[in-house]
């Protein structure tokens, strides 16, 4: 077998054996915060910003998912080492998240593998201080192997009402070939979507059983007839969507 599938099979059962009542918990509490008329959010910078894509604006996926997206932690920022230098810069969080119409009641999912860098820090504060449930996706072992960035000293798991871990590699690449001193191929993008859809499926289920029906998932506007159930829906949960305004 291929040496990075065979790793990636082997993150995958870790997750369904390891972070099943996590991924439970979050799905119960993201449910109650849409039945409530609350919001969902996501954050992440650079590659982890990946899972806000997942997440947002895609067939099968959420509606009422808001991603909050940094521009200058994008991936299409030129020199791209800006990233790093803006992930790093304490008080940028704190912007982004003061340009989020987040309130109290709500919830976001914050991805961060190392979840070191200030920016996501500082976004988890925000949230924390305005009332928001914090569900962050990260990866234990990686995080307490490292010192945090931030002034606080906080590390992002140790500001989440939840925590999923990715159960990855130190360093997040996870294949190691004789002869290089490096690890090859990162796991978290792969394992963070496998997670996120995990719980978004959870999620639905329970919408679904509580009475949310039809729940507020996307239609493929590809097929006949799923732009207009999307507009349905759209009008439906206005007031939980804040990227189209």
């Amino acid at each position: 077998m291929f040496a990075y599938i065979e790793k990636i099979n082997s993150l995958i059962k870790e997750i369904e054996s390891q972070e099943a009542d996590a991924i439970q918990q979050a799905a119960d509490k993201l449910a109650k915060v849409l039945e409530s008329g609350h919001s969902i959010f996501a954050f992440g910078a650079g590659h982890a910003s990946i899972l806000s894509q997942e997440l947002f604006f895609r067939a099968g996926g959420l509606i009422p998912m808001n991603p909050i997206f940094g521009r200058e932690i994008m991936l299409d920022t030129a020199p791209i080492t800006k990233t790093s230098q803006m992930e790093r810069l304490e008080g940028y969080g704190q912007i982004l998240a003061a340009g989020s119409p987040m309130t109290a009641g709500d919830a976001i999912l914050i991805h961060s593998v190392s979840g070191r860098n200030p920016v996501a820090i500082d976004v988890a504060l925000s949230a924390k201080e305005k009332g928001l449930t914090i569900i962050g996706i990260t990866n234990r072992t990686y995080s307490l192997s490292v010192a945090s960035r931030h002034s606080s000293g906080k590390r992002l798991l140790d500001l989440c009402d939840i925590v999923i871990d990715n159960h990855g590699d130190i360093g997040d690449a996870c294949c190691q070939i004789p002869g290089l001193d490096t690890k090859v191929g990162a796991s978290s993008s792969v394992i963070g979507c496998l997670i996120v859809n995990t719980l978004l499926v959870e999620l639905v289920s329970r919408l679904q059983v509580h009475g949310i029906v039809p729940p507020p998932v996307f239609y493929s506007a590809n097929l006949d007839g799923g732009e207009e159930k999307n507009k349905e829906l759209f009008e439906r949960f206005k007031g939980q969507i804040h990227y189209l305004y």
